[in-house]
């Protein structure tokens, strides 16, 4: 079954399946039988996710059921490595996933994008420490959902500067934060979270600490109810925890940012927006032929706005695609991954991605006139317009245009095209 067919009941002749965003040939063992693998998982899960994608964004309420069918096929886990018990996937494979999960609800793949990513940074950076190392056991038997705390009062989406402290009294630490955003906090099993690394830190000198339910006291101060991704519940809290010293990240969070938390996320978030054009597409496309149907081949008048869409959904695919092939060549190249050309890389896939995404959806709807337009109907994609507008503002583009600024001076193009 489709995504399509199992959001709309519509007999739609393109289905998910077989169609992950990174293509691989297929494989009896190894790393791409993994893949398959995970893949039929997957849709498993889409399949949920799309049943439940319009309910989800109009009570603007967690997708408990994809998120509990995730569990259940042990999705959560997917980055932990085989010794601990996950799938021991790459970050390849998470970013297929992600894209699946986007084009049946951009909610669930988001969150699930916002998951993965926090796993990618305690399974690159902590498993030398032994609660850690527990921890991500507990991740794949528990199928744990990890949410993150780095937005942060006056700071906004600034995630190198933190206010909140770690404050230690022997092997104990506790901090308070006041987390403006936090998507699915009330929801989650545990809690990772940036912090000034002592009371007397600067801003910038930050760790990151991870907190199960348990260890930490959540308080609402603000609610979530926006224009699109209303499922990732991204309300503010008090966030009150107390723990040990183990539970901070060995390696500081400047390194983890840079090498595994920005690119990891940017690539993820990318991959969901790219799931949430394709759906549009989808219903365009699908609009598009039941009106030339309907008009004895006679295309409508919108129909020139389907290529536009195609079009660039392939520029957004390929974007993705390149900068996932990079990271996967650079991730064990600390050369590399530091680079300025690497992190300005890194850094603009997130504005690109999110103004394509927001491009095809947009001419999807013309495609669709008045019928994508609508709200309700099998070829709406209002639900997805107002889920890819809310890609620009997430960690602003504003803020990471002029953050790049002055390396963009000093990134020269290359000489050649191909290399």
């Amino acid at each position: 079954m489709s995504l399509l067919e199992s959001q709309n009941g519509l007999d739609h002749a393109s289905s998910l399946k077989g169609t992950p965003l990174v293509a691989r040939p297929d494989a009896s063992a190894g790393a791409d039988s993994i893949s398959t693998e995970l893949t039929e998982r997957a849709q498993i899960v889409a399949a949920v996710a799309a049943k439940h994608a319009p309910a989800v964004d109009r009570a603007a309420r967690f997708p408990e059921e994809a998120m509990r069918s995730a569990k259940e096929l042990n999705l959560l886990g997917m980055l932990v490595p085989t010794e601990l018990g996950g799938d021991g996937a790459s970050v390849s494979d998470a970013v297929d996933v992600c894209y699946m999960l986007g084009r049946a609800c951009g909610s669930t793949g988001l969150v699930f994008a916002m998951h993965q990513m926090m796993v990618a940074c305690l399974v690159r950076h902590a498993l030398n420490s032994p609660w850690h190392r527990r921890f991500a056991q507990r991740i794949h038997s528990e199928q744990l959902l990890l949410a993150s705390s780095t937005t942060e009062g006056k700071g906004g989406g600034d995630l190198r500067k933190s206010e909140c402290a770690v404050e230690q009294d022997g092997i104990a630490i506790a901090l308070t934060k006041s987390a403006t955003v936090m998507s699915y906090g009330a929801q989650a099993d545990a809690i990772v979270t940036t912090a000034r690394r002592s009371a007397d830190a600067p801003a910038s000198d930050q760790v990151l600490a991870a907190f199960s339910k348990g260890d930490y006291r959540l308080e609402q101060i603000a609610g979530w109810d926006t224009l699109g991704m209303r499922g990732t519940c991204s309300a503010g809290f008090n966030f009150e925890a107390t723990g040990t010293m183990d539970q901070v990240l060995p390696e500081p969070y400047q390194r983890i940012h840079a090498h595994t938390g920005m690119p990891v996320a940017h690539l993820t978030w990318s991959a969901v927006w790219a799931g949430v054009a394709a759906s549009a597409v989808d219903r365009a496309r699908a609009f598009v032929r039941s009106a030339a149907r309907g008009s004895s081949g006679q295309l409508p008048p919108g129909a020139a706005h389907l290529t536009r869409a195609t079009a660039s959904l392939r520029t957004l695919r390929a974007v993705i695609t390149s900068a996932l092939d990079r990271y996967e060549a650079a991730k064990d190249d600390v050369g590399q991954l530091e680079s300025l050309d690497f992190q300005t890389g890194m850094n603009l896939l997130k504005v690109t991605a999110s103004e394509l995404s927001i491009a095809t959806v947009s001419s999807a709807m013309q495609a669709s006139g008045l019928a994508g337009y609508r709200n309700d109907g099998e070829f709406s994609v209002t639900r997805h317009l107002r889920d890819a507008m809310s890609s620009s503002v997430m960690i602003n583009n504003d803020r990471i245009l002029a953050n790049v600024g002055t390396a963009s001076l000093l990134v020269e193009p290359p000489a050649l095209l191909t290399r």
